[in-house]
């Protein structure tokens, strides 16, 4: 059965890969695929733990000379659900506390009219001007924001500028690359940077200061390619009508707080990483802090304005919009490597890379690769299970010091993972939304946005390696 987890973990990845053709949400796979993982440990306990002398099993009887009375089977039970299942559950659970506040903050933003508030100042009927007013943008967004929430927000601001769905194809294709690029280089810009953070395997400041500029050549490639090779020069799109331009959100609410809305919000996702630093708490404190303070401004705010409550966006209400499916789906994945990482899966994997392919840079270059067929979050999550973090001392050898906290390994794999992503549509969590937003096929963008993407990508990556190699 120790060899049949292996074999589950990869068929639930390729399951999930083939959501579209399956017709089963990635969701319920990921779920079903962990509690298969953690049922395997339990009932094959003494081959994995005892037979195969497995390290952590006897870190923890060592740790706990208690357990010596009992039982082999109240051990392996003590071990599996009082040990790995907590330790890892509370691990995850930072993680998607996070991402959840994150998300709701993005909605409570979004439903007030906040990013409209702003991105009206976007508006050009040049294609070729806003194709890069939209591409920074997604770029910054995807920083203060989250790759996926900016994609999202772009999307519906495209939607009012660009009527023309054969050039909102373009637009929405590039955004995905933009996106992934602008989160590769914040802590808080995807879920794999907020695994590496919150992991402490990289740092906010290292982050940044490393990869911003790799992941800015990584969008300015494939950005410049496209000015030429997408529009025409002195292009222009159709002008929008004045009910085109209509205001969709809540008219009572004045123009004034939305922007304060937006700037709280934006606030609230930015300065977690100051957060964190100044008090050592766990970032997604920080967070709850930005989501408690939104909470009190917009119940204040709809005191004072004489609306009918059914019309108030109270955030009680906006609640339920959190997407449930992907928080069951990270909740899923990340368990999953878990029970590889508690069984010594991992361990073993790291050692045959080890042996058969001892460069850190080119591990990392190569699940960036794979990221963008198999989803990244599990990807990193195994990898972070694979290599744990080498404590930082005088003895050092060169190899071990890529494994530090902010070692070239971490930094370089923030790059790789969340990029690489979008060298296929399916290859992102962005890519995968984006795609289901506009119906793009498969194959429209492997043709004309695929070589683009893996430029971009190969780009970045020689800027990252010419200047911290």
């Amino acid at each position: 059965m120790f060899i049949l987890m292996p074999v589950i973990f990869i068929l639930g990845i390729l399951a999930i890969a083939l959501e579209d053709k399956i017709k089963i949400n990635k969701a319920a796979i990921a779920l079903l695929m962990a509690i298969s993982l953690w049922m395997i440990l339990m009932f094959d306990a003494y081959s994995i733990f005892v037979e195969r002398s497995n390290p952590v099993f006897e870190e923890f009887l060592t740790e706990n000379p208690e357990m010596a009375n009992l039982s082999a089977k109240d051990q392996f039970v003590n071990f599996i659900s009082n040990r790995s299942i907590v330790y890892h559950l509370g691990n995850v659970a930072e993680t998607l506390f996070f991402v959840m506040c994150s998300m709701l903050i993005v909605d409570i933003v979004d439903k007030h009219g906040g990013f409209h508030a702003v991105t009206c100042y976007i508006r050009t009927a040049n294609k070729r001007k806003l194709l890069w007013y939209i591409s920074f943008a997604t770029f910054f967004f995807s920083a203060l924001l989250d790759n996926l929430a900016a994609a999202i927000v772009i999307m519906a601001v495209l939607r009012k500028l660009v009527p023309d769905r054969t050039d909102r194809l373009k637009y929405a294709c590039m955004v995905i690359i933009a996106a992934n690029a602008g989160g590769s280089w914040s802590p808080i810009g995807d879920v794999t940077t907020i695994l590496l953070w919150v992991g402490k395997n990289v740092t906010a400041m290292h982050q940044i200061s490393h990869v911003f500029i790799p992941a800015l050549v990584n969008m300015l490639v494939p950005l410049t390619i496209a000015h030429f090779w997408l529009f025409k020069k002195g292009a222009t799109l159709r002008v929008m009508s004045e009910e085109e331009m209509a205001d969709e959100f809540t008219p009572e609410i004045p123009n004034h707080s939305r922007r304060v809305i937006f700037v709280i919000g934006v606030l609230s996702l930015a300065l977690v990483p100051v957060f964190q630093m100044l008090t050592n708490l766990p970032p997604f404190l920080g967070v709850l802090l930005g989501l408690v303070i939104l909470w009190f401004y917009t119940d204040i705010m709809y005191s004072r304005l004489h609306i009918h409550e059914s019309n108030k966006l109270r955030i009680s209400q906006l609640l339920p919009n959190i997407d449930l499916a992907t928080i069951f789906f990270f909740l899923g994945i990340l368990m999953s490597v878990g029970a590889l990482e508690t069984s010594g899966q991992l361990g073993l994997m790291s050692a045959f890379l080890d042996k058969h392919m001892h460069e850190p840079y080119v591990i990392s270059f190569v699940i960036g690769v794979l990221s963008s067929c198999v989803d990244n979050v599990a990807l990193v999550a195994a990898t972070m299970g694979m290599y744990p973090i080498v404590p930082q001392t005088a003895d050092l050898t060169p190899y071990a010091q890529f494994f530090v906290s902010d070692g070239g390994f971490w930094t370089f794999l923030a790059y790789c993972a969340v990029t690489g992503g979008s060298i296929l549509i399916i290859g992102s969590a962005t890519g995968v939304t984006v795609m289901g937003l506009e119906k793009i096929k498969f194959m429209y963008y492997t043709k004309r946005f695929s070589i683009l993407a893996l430029i971009g990508y190969c780009c970045g990556a020689g800027i990252y390696m010419l200047l911290f190699a």
